[in-house]
């Protein structure tokens, strides 16, 4: 049974996704703990190992000392020390790129919008930032081989301006099934800057489910802007 639950979390490293926060009861943290930290918004290890102690320590039944265990457990799981910049060219160089539809956009990008990295898209009003958005929630779909991230998109939307019709339009342009594209977008509005992060805290409990290759924030400043106006 452990040999089985080592080779899942193996799985999921070489898929490029985050660890299940379930992963540190094979580093030696008990299923109480794990849940005391699930129910604070913990959903992966990742999100714990980049914790800081003061973060954890406020997590509800969880004394300094555990929360020293946890981190120590998290640090077995996720590497967070130095390596040489060869084994990290290594890793640069398996980052998978989408596609934004455009071949001189991907091109000025090295590729397209390069996963595991926050991209920002501003400029002034109506001048496709949105459309871009949408028309990666489909390209990420798509084979690796064909500029995608075989994955799911996820929206947070903070302006009411996301469409699926729009997304059932692009679909059509690049050959899929405009249901199944549907169906890999998780999409949920934001209505004010703290839901906005009670929803990315969300996000992480669902990143750590299935395999998600974008997640889109439009706007990521908007809500800021109207709640602390001054």
């Amino acid at each position: 049974m452990q040999r089985q639950r080592d080779d899942d979390y193996a799985q999921q490293e070489e898929a490029g996704g985050p660890m299940p926060i379930s992963a540190l009861e094979s580093a030696g943290i008990n299923a109480a703990t794990v849940k005391k930290l699930q129910e604070a918004g913990y959903y992966t290890v990742e999100s714990v190992a980049f914790a800081t102690m003061k973060k954890l320590v406020e997590v509800k039944g969880i004394s300094e000392v555990n929360a020293q265990k946890v981190q120590a457990a998290a640090s077995k799981l996720i590497p967070m020390g130095f390596t040489t910049a060869t084994e990290y060219n290594k890793l640069r160089e398996d980052i998978v790129h989408i596609s934004t539809g455009c071949k001189e956009l991907d091109k000025i990008l090295g590729g397209g919008m390069e996963t595991g990295s926050i991209t920002e898209l501003y400029g002034e009003f109506r001048t496709g930032k949105t459309q871009m958005c949408h028309t990666l929630c489909v390209i990420c779909q798509l084979p690796i081989e064909q500029g995608g991230g075989e994955g799911k998109a996820m929206y947070i939307d903070t302006e009411g301006t996301f469409r699926p019709e729009r997304l059932t339009q692009i679909s059509k342009r690049f050959g899929l099934n405009p249901d199944d594209v549907l169906d890999n977008v998780t999409y949920a509005r934001a209505y004010n800057s703290e839901h906005q992060q009670q929803l990315l805290v969300q996000a992480g409990a669902l990143l750590s489910e299935s395999r998600y290759a974008l997640i889109v924030v439009d706007s990521a400043t908007a809500l800021f802007r109207t709640d602390y106006t001054g």
